[in-house]
């Protein structure tokens, strides 16, 4: 209680003279059933890549231990940094002595409990200085629900999600309210629209957005593994990226949809346009969509495309998906005016250009036009722009 902001700040300091001054942090002081004392801060993570874990340092009576707290600290809150003090651990503690010893099992939970109670209490109490450390704090938060169930519970109350393209938070009750009455699926289940990257996916987002459906931004190292693991926890909620497929198939209603070219007209544009780059491994569908839609749309199974995501880091089973070629949807807009145009010109070796020329421009939306057919992209372009 006699403590001020400056005392905790500059104590910091002096652990750790280069980081940035940290976002908040938690002191413990119990007396029953064990004696713990200590201070844990949460530190300022600008890019994933700056996570760092054993910087929590493990004094017993103000005698350094050790610097590997893992079974007093729970997991997820090993990218915390600080100290704790503790009489009831001796000097020559040992793995497996932490690892028996109940007094640590204790210890690990009232951690965990303080700081589910300080992030909640924040959340409660000043909202908005909360939603600004966000992007440091749901590391924490997300790890944390991924790796343990009674910290899942609370962290339900305060974990958001940001909007993908306003600076508005959700929370999951939030975004329910906010999104069920046209989210959900034929089973019921309420689809969480997200981005991985708001500015590549604009172009998908805008549409999502155009069609009442709210897409919020799930971007960094840890959030592929995350929607895993919580279509599994929460009960009803299904994760959709936003570029995963056509907007109107984004929430699987089953509804059907017609065109207004006949049959013969469908299949010639189909064959056209599965004459593509190769490299992919690609599946061609003609549907009937707005005339104001996109005329060709290219999508990414939601399902391999997290795989490949995940195998980023996962290590080499993940390779095993990383090298697998990219499955891609092209779906066709048959409603769309131009293959009217295109159907009707008598050069089959112009229709197939400029069939291509609409693939490559779908394909170039997913950041999936590169090298040698990138190049004759851009020189079937031109050849085009002469005639």
């Amino acid at each position: 209680s006699e403590l001020t902001t400056e005392d905790y700040q500059s104590f910091y300091k002096e652990l750790y003279p280069f980081n940035e001054p940290p976002l908040f942090w938690i002191h413990l002081n119990v007396d029953y059933p064990f004696n713990l004392t200590g201070i844990l801060y949460f530190p300022k993570i600008k890019q994933s890549y700056e996570i760092q874990k054993d910087k929590i340092q493990l004094y017993s009576n103000q005698v350094f231990v050790t610097d590997e707290v893992k079974d007093i600290v729970p997991e997820f809150l090993m990218l915390l940094q600080g100290v704790i003090d503790s009489p009831d651990i001796p000097l020559n503690v040992s793995r497996s002595y932490l690892q028996g010893d109940p007094n640590v099992k204790k210890i690990n939970n009232h951690i965990t409990k303080k700081v589910a109670d300080k992030l909640e209490e924040i959340f409660k109490t000043d909202r908005a200085e909360f939603e600004s450390k966000w992007e440091s704090l749901g590391l924490f938060v997300k790890y944390g629900m991924m790796t343990d169930d009674k910290f899942l519970e609370k962290a339900e109350k305060f974990h958001i999600m940001q909007d993908a393209r306003e600076s508005k938070f959700y929370t999951l009750e939030e975004y329910k309210t906010a999104a069920a009455t046209l989210q959900k699926n034929k089973d019921g289940k309420l689809v969480i629209i997200y981005a991985t990257d708001p500015v590549q996916q604009d172009a998908y987002i805008k549409a999502a957005i155009d069609k009442g459906y709210l897409v919020v931004k799930l971007e960094t190292i840890v959030d592929a593994a995350f929607i895993n693991q919580m279509e599994m926890k929460w009960s009803d909620v299904q994760f959709t990226r936003v570029d995963a497929d056509i907007t109107d198939n984004l929430i699987d209603k089953q509804e059907d949809s017609s065109t207004v070219l006949s049959k013969e007209q469908e299949e010639r544009l189909k064959k056209l346009f599965e004459q593509q780059p190769s490299g992919l491994h690609l599946t061609v569908e003609v549907k009937g969509l707005s005339p104001e839609t996109a005329p060709v749309l290219a999508t990414r199974p939601e399902f391999m495309r997290r795989m490949k995501d995940m195998s980023a880091i996962s290590g080499p089973m993940g390779s095993f998906y990383a090298n697998m070629p990219d499955e891609v949807t092209l779906t066709v807009n048959g409603n769309h005016p131009i293959y009217q145009q295109i159907l009707s010109v008598g050069d089959e070796q112009k229709q197939e250009k400029l069939t291509r020329n609409l693939a490559d421009l779908a394909l170039l939306s997913q950041g999936l036009l590169k090298g040698s057919n990138l190049t004759s992209f851009i020189e079937r372009s031109v050849d085009l722009m002469k005639q």
